[in-house]
């Protein structure tokens, strides 16, 4: 069978509202997804089972939980899909996300549950790792939930308001909206009241975990710009949310 000719590189991008992408074969939509979900799963489950440390200079020693090198990247794909695909199936997306962490959470709780063989050693290891306290695990989520979907709407807003320029004002604006929106439900949420967290500690992690996941967009913005450029010219779509219900718990893209 004939194989499609593929689309040259420098042929100009349609313009398209995004419920003009309903019915449209997309190319790379899935993989995407795919990268997302993948991204933050395993962020969540090897990320948030270890606490390292650096040295910084004046600063000294500085611990920090090792998701924060990876989750971001979850917020920058999140704006791949916003910008490439329009909020619609960045919403999809999103919800992808949010039900498989559920599934994760309670998959974790069920096998740390279960009573250990009477020879295997492990359960005490693996119950640090994997019996994640249930009040992290809700603020985690709600966190997620909240911050993903102010981080994709900004974007979608922005890009209408600027007619598609400038897209590191989008990114990084979506990103300090939405990570403050997740900062400040997960750790509130999670922590505050806590042994050995004082209001203080709450606020000093919140606002340093904030700037540095901002500082991480920010310095991601040239593979956003190529990851984004690249989708679009392979998709040969530039959507724009002019008539798109932002509600999030609409389910039709």
């Amino acid at each position: 069978m004939t194989q499609p000719a593929s689309r040259p590189s420098d042929a100009p991008l349609a313009v398209v509202e995004a419920d003009a992408l309903a019915g449209r074969s997309l190319r790379y939509y899935d993989f995407v997804m795919a990268a997302f979900v993948a991204i933050l799963l395993l962020s969540n489950v090897l990320g948030a089972g270890k606490v390292a440390v650096v040295t910084l200079p004046v600063v000294g020693a500085w611990p920090f939980g090792a998701g924060i090198l990876f989750f971001p990247v979850s917020y920058v794909l999140g704006d791949v899909l916003t910008e490439v695909y329009g909020y619609a199936r960045a919403r999809r997306v999103i919800w992808a996300g949010f039900v498989a962490t559920v599934f994760m959470a309670f998959m974790a709780w069920v096998v740390v549950a279960l009573p250990p063989a009477p020879d295997w050693t492990n359960q005490t290891a693996y119950e640090t790792v994997f019996g994640q306290v249930p009040r992290i695990v809700f603020a985690s989520m709600c966190a997620f939930w909240a911050g993903e979907f102010v981080n994709s709407y900004v974007l979608a807003r922005m890009k209408v308001w600027s007619g598609g320029r400038h897209l590191w004002m989008r990114t990084i604006g979506s990103t300090v909206a939405g990570q403050a929106v997740d900062s400040l439900i997960f750790y509130p949420l999670a922590f505050l009241g806590a042994t050995g967290w004082t209001g203080r500690l709450v606020v000093t992690v919140l606002f340093t975990q904030w700037a540095l996941k901002v500082a991480w967009e920010v310095l991601l913005t040239p593979v956003t710009y190529a990851v984004v450029d690249g989708l679009k010219r392979a998709e040969g779509v530039d959507v724009f949310d002019q008539r798109t219900d932002f509600s999030p718990f609409r389910a039709r893209v």
